[in-house]
């Protein structure tokens, strides 16, 4: 972000000199910028985190401070009054459901004057981030939300996705609030590579032949909460969906010592027909192209269809898919169900949703009912072995 002085420009046609007011670095970004009167506003992504810094010029200089906004949440930049000092944000983290918290002051005082409804008591917990050093030695980001007086493992949900550039920032989720935070349970949400957390290149270090680098940051995130002891292995429980599915399939088949349940949702899961079921054969930018040698080689390494092992001990399973769902072929679910059951885990459990999409149905009611069973599934799982 640079500075320049347009009143000369105007006048003598000279741009110079162009001051740097502010400089990205490596996982600090510029999200928006916007100005009152007096100053000017950068909301930024530091470290999965929002932030707001305001700037003000004095003296020919500038000074940047931080705004008081609560940390660990997403934050952006809502209004701002050109000819006077009134500025406006909205905020959300896991804690807190989307707010506008407002300034009348360029952002000296602060106050929350409207606010979704609360869906769960949020006073006991505690939003934490932390991070993992991968295999590679990356280090990892993830947060932690939890009881603030937690004393022991307790069962633990841990969330992941790594890909397609797309980043998971802190947000506000009221049912998992009800169904499982209000429980004394802890939730945990992984920011491996494969996303968009820190820009292209945080996605193309798990991109193809780089896939393994997201399975391995999830898999030390699961270790770094266990080794804090916010769970135990047996108390951790795993879930994602499409993307997210074949990173708990993976995660199922190459660390079954590392998770107590493991919910995998309209998942890909046979990487090497994958391109065959429609429309797999779009995404082989992402993952690859299996009818090419080189590319079967390091997809064959990690399918999870491939590398289902009888003599594993595997935890309880629970796969999910849509009769319906046009993203992901509910084949590669069917099929997995049926090689674990197949192979003797008879802890495995398979749900087939008849109507709906990828998404799941419109319909609230059976939403409920499914949301439901996956947080039974993951309390009976977990709890007796924490």
């Amino acid at each position: 972000l640079y500075s320049l002085d347009l009143a000369r420009w105007v006048e003598t046609g000279a741009i110079g000199p162009v001051e740097t007011l502010f400089e990205p670095a490596y996982r600090v970004s510029i999200a928006g910028i916007a100005r009152t009167r007096d100053r000017l506003f950068v909301s930024l992504m530091d470290n999965v985190r929002g932030k707001v810094v305001v700037c003000e010029r004095m003296d020919g200089n500038w000074s940047l401070k931080p705004v008081a906004l609560p940390e660990n949440g997403n934050v952006g930049i809502s209004h701002a009054e050109q000819f006077g000092s009134s500025v406006s944000f909205s905020f959300t983290d896991f804690l807190t459901p989307s707010s506008i918290i407002w300034s009348d002051d360029n952002g000296e005082t602060l106050a929350t004057v409207k606010s979704q409804p609360a869906r769960f008591d949020a006073s006991p917990l505690i939003s934490e981030q932390f991070e993992a050093r991968s295999k590679d030695g990356t280090m990892i980001p993830y947060f932690v939300v939890r009881r603030r007086d937690q004393k022991g493992p307790v069962p633990t949900l841990l969330y992941g996705y790594g890909g397609f550039e797309v980043p998971l920032l802190p947000g506000y989720a009221g049912v998992r609030g009800k169904l499982w935070l209000e429980k004394g349970n802890a939730y945990v949400q992984a920011c491996i590579r494969g996303g968009g957390e820190f820009g292209p290149a945080w996605h193309q270090a798990a991109l193809k032949g780089n896939r393994q680098n997201g399975f391995d940051d999830f898999a030390a995130v699961a270790q770094d909460v266990v080794k804090r002891g916010i769970a135990t292995a047996s108390s951790l429980g795993i879930q994602g969906g499409s993307n997210g599915g074949l990173l708990t399939g993976v995660s199922l088949t190459q660390h079954p010592e590392l998770f107590g349940a493991v919910i995998i949702e309209v998942p890909l899961l046979d990487m090497l027909r994958y391109a065959e079921l429609p429309p797999g054969a779009s995404w082989m930018a992402e993952y690859g192209d299996p009818s090419k040698p080189e590319d079967a080689k390091w997809l064959s390494a990690y399918s999870p269809y491939q590398h289902v092992d009888a003599a594993a001990a595997y935890p309880p399973v629970l796969l999910t898919t849509s009769t319906a769902d046009d993203r992901v072929h509910p084949g590669h679910a069917r099929k997995m169900a049926a090689r674990l059951q197949e192979a003797g885990h008879a802890r495995t459990l398979f749900f087939e949703e008849t109507e709906g999409g990828h998404g799941g149905r419109g319909d609230r009611r059976p939403q409920a009912a499914q949301t439901a069973m996956k947080y039974v599934f993951l309390q009976r799982a977990l709890t007796a072995k924490a």
